[in-house]
């Protein structure tokens, strides 16, 4: 249902308020580009391209564009649906067309099908920013996937690469650097031996903020448990650490504890507050506040209660949190990282100032050139992304992955899928890869049996340049799956735009028909 009360007779329509209002957004783009020059000429070579479009892409999407586009469309002209890669080009050929059609003439930046920023050029480009992150091996789509233990057996790497893997994701939040090296030469010997190279990704940890111990007090007595079950209105106190001075004042006869892997988080955390546990399946709100605990009434659980276990995530989207995004574990990591990494991908990452932080930690390892993906899986990522983007436009190579699931618990699911389509704009106006990562065909690969709905979510990733798929039993037919249905997809759509095949179903029916028209 159309949501304009506007009249769409060619008759009424007012062309030249429209090209009026045109005329204001491209005199505002052209502006940001002389406010901004100074920004655009200090990223790295490989993207003031880029940098120039994405400033243009965000001055365009700060006025409401809705009516607008609903006209252009009426009128058959090309709308500004599409045109994250190159958008100067577009309002000028638009405002060229609208002016040819009153007779006036329009001169514009550059003449008619001259901008340097234009469609054929900005895929281009992107599909090179794309390659020099990924590598050229990797086809129309990159096919991440993250490497279990497992992996160090080479026969099993062997299967991955032939099933369909083009990226290897090594998770450094798991094993440790001895484990690493084994999966990294397994990577390197059946690429040569299967003529199939994979680019090796390593994730840092960044800070792990999960449970850790649990206990049930009874009379007094602290009694460690395997997992808390924890209903909707339940109380349970998130402490530093193990304290049994501290709830004595507290007169509840049966209280559950749980501790954290960063004590840090109860400082920062306020009252009223909303917490989160094991990926969003349970959910709380904190009521009271001491030194060194929390009081957390428990306001979503499944409905015959969960079960929280240690080394659960936990996630407070409402809170600032004074954690640094690499962590000392981290900047260790990176040595091992440079010598062996193709493209490494920043987890937790907040601010400019962390990008700017791992750009140096890499500098000063002889690494500027390693390929840096940064993963948004955050609100404070996500409202921050364009400075995020523009910061990291100063390294060589750089891609955003899009972290789904942290995503949907810090912003709620609801909003999950409305992010991920504006993060998926801001990185095509970039010109620069996005990862859609996060359950892609989950249940496929840890049970062997997907549902309708992962089929279509695997479809949808078509839009971005690589797929993630997390390790499970069945992942070699998960990755079957997926570059059978990544293979059909390509053929109908290159990113938001539909490409128009010739279909089938509608060849076939037109020649069944016995007389023209006769149905």
């Amino acid at each position: 249902m159309c949501v304009f009360d506007i009249d769409m007779s060619s008759e009424q329509m007012d062309l030249e308020g429209l090209s009026e209002q045109l005329n204001e957004i491209r005199n505002a783009i052209l502006k940001v580009e002389l406010e901004y020059g100074e920004v655009i000429s200090s990223v790295h070579p490989n993207y003031q391209y880029n940098a120039l479009n994405f400033l243009r892409y965000l001055r365009l999407r700060t006025f409401d564009l809705r009516e607008i586009q609903w006209s252009l469309s009426a009128l058959g002209l090309s709308s500004l649906s599409h045109s994250e890669r190159h958008v100067l080009a577009n309002i000028e050929n638009i405002l060229y067309l609208l002016n040819a059609q009153l007779g006036k003439e329009f001169r514009g930046k550059y003449e008619f099908g001259k901008h340097p920023v234009n469609f054929i050029e900005s895929a281009n480009r992107l599909n090179e920013n794309t390659q020099r992150l990924f590598g050229k091996h990797i086809g129309q789509m990159g096919v991440m996937v993250t490497l279990p233990t497992q992996a160090t057996d080479i026969e099993y790497v062997r299967m991955l690469v032939r099933s369909g893997m083009n990226i290897a994701r090594i998770n450094c939040s798991h094993d440790d650097s001895e484990v690493w090296e084994q999966m990294v030469e397994n990577l390197r010997q059946v690429g040569v031996e299967e003529s199939r190279l994979c680019s090796i990704y390593f994730d840092l940890a960044g800070p792990k903020i999960r449970t850790d111990e649990l206990y049930r007090v009874k009379k007094g007595k602290w009694e460690k448990e395997k997992s808390l079950k924890l209903e909707s209105g339940d109380l349970i106190f998130l402490m530093k650490e193990k304290n049994k001075s501290i709830l004595r004042e507290v007169e509840i006869k049966k209280q559950k504890i749980v501790t954290c892997t960063l004590p840090a988080i109860i400082d920062d955390a306020k009252i009223q507050q909303s917490i989160w546990f094991d990926d969003g399946k349970i959910g709380g709100v904190i009521e009271d506040k001491w030194p060194d605990v929390l009081q957390v009434r428990i306001t979503k659980s499944a409905p015959t209660g969960s079960k929280l276990k240690p080394e659960k995530g936990i996630n407070l989207p409402e809170t600032h949190l004074n954690l640094p995004s690499l962590t000392d574990e981290d900047i260790h990591n990176l040595d091992f990282i440079a010598e062996h990494a193709d493209i490494v991908g920043f987890s937790f990452v907040r601010r400019v100032e962390d990008v700017a932080m791992l750009q140096e930690e890499l500098a000063n390892r002889g690494r500027h050139d390693l390929g840096i993906v940064l993963k948004i899986e955050n609100q404070e990522a996500f409202s921050n992304l364009p400075g995020l983007i523009l910061q990291g436009m100063k390294s060589e190579s750089l891609g955003i992955m899009t972290a789904r699931g942290d995503l949907a618990v810090e912003l709620g699911a609801e909003r999950l899928s409305e992010v991920q389509e504006q993060i998926m704009w801001l990185c095509e106006a970039a010109l620069i890869p996005n990862i859609w990562a996060t359950q892609v065909l989950e249940s496929l690969a840890k049970t062997g049996t997907s549902s309708r709905a992962e089929i279509t979510d695997a479809a949808m990733s078509v839009r971005t340049e690589c797929v993630m798929l997390n390790k499970g039993p069945y992942i070699d037919l998960a990755l079957k799956t997926l570059t059978d249905i990544l293979s059909r997809m390509e053929k109908h759509q290159h990113k938001k735009q539909a490409t128009l095949r010739k279909l089938n179903v509608a060849e076939d029916f037109i020649e069944s028909l016995p007389v023209a028209g006769a149905i």
